[in-house]
């Protein structure tokens, strides 16, 4: 199963790809879409069409978006969520299924605290995908919101699985 992780952001959004067989990670491709523009509606298109490239080359089975992280400035964070829009757009319109998930919990998955710097993510990122040349700081989240994702559909499926056993 391939699954793609997206970092929304309005300026750079990160994406990750990786391959999941059963408890095995590995990884497949990463990089940052570039918002370009001079208009919201311009950087919008820009990040949408860039989004779909990348899901029509890697062919994800499944993908997860972070959730907004809802700060001080009101329009800076209804700004963020437009690109978030693009983000949960993309691979609903491929047909995906899309996970959602707080940073927190992406941060407490890769790393094991909720509150984790962002060097501490791409630390544990890169210790997780041995060998993966990482785009930046924005690719490598996206690869953590895989790789949470994954993590997730292992425990829904071992609970599913439990279950049927019993």
């Amino acid at each position: 199963m391939r699954v793609l992780g997206i970092d929304p952001g309005l300026r750079n959004l990160g994406w990750g790809v990786i391959r999941v067989d059963g408890s095995r990670i590995s990884h497949i491709g990463n990089g940052i879409c570039q918002g370009d523009g001079d208009t919201l509606a311009e950087r919008l298109l820009s990040l949408h069409r860039q989004l779909t490239e990348v899901v029509a080359a890697y062919q994800p089975d499944a993908a997860a978006v972070e959730q907004v992280f809802v700060n001080r400035d009101g329009a800076g964070t209804l700004k963020l969520g437009q690109a978030r829009g693009i983000a949960l757009l993309v691979p609903a319109a491929a047909g995906l299924a899309v996970g959602e998930y707080a940073p927190n919990t992406v941060k407490k998955s890769v790393v094991g605290v909720g509150h984790a710097q962002k060097q501490q993510v791409l630390h544990m990122v890169r210790l997780q995908l041995p060998g993966a040349e990482i785009a930046g700081p924005d690719a490598a989240d996206a690869l953590a919101i895989a790789i949470c994702h994954a993590l997730h559909l292992g425990t829904g499926r071992a609970i599913a699985q439990a279950k049927v056993r019993a």
